[in-house]
């Protein structure tokens, strides 16, 4: 595919098929025009873009200088952009600087905190192989639409105490809201709703369940801001995750470096996540901060309350310049997949152990597993935001049966909670 590089009066549109075929692509025309670029990233929407990994650093860092608060810049922007329920204003950890900031993220860490490593690793093994054998006598499948998506979503909903009938509109809305497309709000809006009731039901009917945890912290939320931060977790917690464990599969099917070894066993779920947290992270642009005041960041200069993101694929991918923090970095702990700074993204850890555990349980149980189709012709989801196919077609040697011992850890309750819940937020 040729672009050619925008003019100062044409920012690169980061949505579309055309992005979505081939974002590094845009990546290194965006960085050839220095560390921060102007983009579009929905008709009528423009923002700066941060390519460069020190800067990227630099402005996650910098609570000085530059806020999380976008309701300034939302004045400006359209009330129907597809993009407002990603970036728009809620009273949330995301959108909020100093002690209010604290305050919510407070609650969020520890309520994430009841979730056990042991009890999640458990019960993501469970749920893997109630969805494998719902297709493993088929001899193909859809690693998205049956497993990817609907393993982080039974977690979460589980954990949180999403009534069963209302998990299909958790997934809807958050998938909607992260596509940026013409329903989005309405995604967001139904999202928000589904939440609302459970906060509610909850406030009259307390559970073991996260939610139940989360509107007795010592924070205080009220309904909105419980409602508000679940949605939160929600978004940040279920499609990264599903974003992750596909293209990590992806990348061990697709990949002959990693395909040949996956049948030899020598390329393990880990370093498939690492090669795409680097590479391809599930979230692709985000990282919202708007400038206090008029500044010059890394030589380019920006108005007060202009939107800037950060490309954490476009960072993470840069060749760096020596003596930079980026020239030092080494390892899976470098990269900024989870962001840096006091936004950092609060669920890594049960992301990861969910990914490592979805990938090793597939790829385990159906051990011949290759693409239905060429890579090439896979499809990626549109939208600025994220990195991840629509659909992951693919083939195996069909199974008449799982084995009996999974089949009955795969039967064994349907709603199990991967976390330590009971009595009050601090017992």
């Amino acid at each position: 595919m040729s672009l050619s590089a925008p003019s100062p009066h044409e920012p690169l549109a980061l949505y579309g098929p055309d992005f979505a075929a081939d974002p590094h692509g845009h990546y290194r025309r965006l960085r050839a025009q220095g560390p921060v670029a102007r983009v579009r990233i929905a008709p009528g929407t423009d923002a700066m873009l941060v390519t460069d990994y020190q800067a990227a650093v630099d402005l996650l860092r910098d609570t000085d200088t530059f806020t999380k608060d976008p309701r300034a810049w939302q004045e400006g922007v359209p009330a129907d952009s597809p993009v407002l329920p990603v970036l728009g204003y809620r009273p949330t950890a995301m959108f909020t600087d100093g002690a209010v900031h604290a305050r919510y993220r407070d609650a969020i860490n520890d309520t994430l905190g009841l979730i056990e490593p042991h009890l999640l690793r458990a019960e993501v093994s469970r749920v893997a192989q109630q969805l494998i054998g719902e297709f493993s006598a088929t001899g193909t499948g859809d690693l998205i639409a049956q497993y990817a998506r609907r393993l982080p979503l039974h977690v979460f909903t589980a954990s949180f105490g999403v009534a069963p009938r209302d998990r299909r509109r958790i997934v809807l809305g958050v998938a909607g809201m992260m596509d940026s497309a013409a329903g989005a709000a309405d995604a967001y809006a139904d999202l928000v709703g589904v939440v609302a009731d459970l906060v509610a039901d909850r406030r009259a009917r307390p559970g073991r369940d996260l939610t139940t945890y989360l509107l007795g912290h010592p924070a205080g939320l009220d309904d909105d801001e419980a409602v508000r931060q679940i949605t939160l977790i929600m978004s940040a917690g279920h499609d990264p995750t599903t974003n992750l464990i596909g293209n990590a599969l992806l990348r061990m099917l697709g990949d002959a470096r990693h395909g040949v070894s996956l049948h030899g066993g020598a390329t393990t779920a880990q370093d498939a996540i690492a090669d795409v947290l680097w590479r391809d992270p599930p979230i692709a642009n985000l990282g919202a901060h708007y400038p206090r005041h008029d500044t010059e960041f890394h030589g380019v200069p920006l108005r007060a309350g202009q939107l800037v993101l950060v490309s954490f694929a476009a960072a993470n991918t840069q060749s760096p310049p020596a003596g930079s923090d980026a020239a030092a970095r080494s390892g899976d702990g470098a990269h900024l997949a989870w962001s840096t700074g006091p936004h950092r993204c609060p669920a890594k850890q049960p992301a990861l152990l969910m990914a490592i555990t979805a990938i090793e349980q597939i790829t385990s149980q159906l051990c011949d597993l290759e693409l239905a189709v060429d890579a090439a012709e896979l499809i990626w989801r549109p939208g600025p935001f994220h990195r991840a196919p629509a659909h992951l077609p693919v083939r195996f040697t069909p199974l008449d049966t799982l084995p009996e011992q999974d089949i009955r850890r795969a039967s064994e309750g349907a709603d199990h909670v991967p976390a330590r819940v009971g009595g009050t937020p601090n017992g």
